[in-house]
């Protein structure tokens, strides 16, 4: 039997120089493992130039922290409440530091899903670059409707 898949909601806001940029989602299907006490949320991310080309994204979800990572790119940010982090980002024009401090990170997965939501800012050499807040919910895909007998 093939992974059970899920369907995958992120929500992101940005607040940059006092301006809100909105709310960006992304709706998409992918998988929602538990390995050694942490969770992994796995989906594909689409290239906005060439929808052909396309990266896996993996959040690694443990208590207290989120790490994220992009496969095929050295981008690696560590989401952990209280703290602040420097981290690789790909800007896909070559790699930046960041610092990455989380102020709030709450979970409420389970077997089954459910969401995270997650409060961070980004600094650049550390100048406050971004304020942003990041919803992620995580459902199982339900079955189609029961198939009826023949006989019926």
């Amino acid at each position: 039997m093939g992974k059970q898949e899920y369907n995958i909601s992120i929500t992101g806001r940005q607040l940059y120089d006092g301006e809100d940029h909105g709310e960006v989602t992304l709706s998409t299907t992918g998988t929602y493992t538990q390995r050694d006490g942490a969770r992994f949320i796995a989906y594909k991310e689409y290239d906005e130039d060439d929808p052909r080309v396309s990266h896996t994204a993996v959040l690694k979800v443990e208590p207290g922290k989120v790490t994220m990572i992009r496969q095929g790119s050295s981008t690696r940010l560590i989401l952990e409440q209280g703290k602040r982090h420097l981290c690789l980002y790909d800007t896909g024009f070559g790699s930046l530091t960041v610092g990455v401090f989380t102020s709030r990170l709450e979970s409420a997965l389970g077997a089954e899903g459910g969401s995270l939501d997650i409060s961070y800012t980004l600094d650049i050499d550390s100048n406050l670059s971004s304020r942003n807040q990041l919803t992620i919910k995580v459902a199982q895909q339900r079955p189609g409707p029961p198939l009826i007998p023949q006989d019926a």
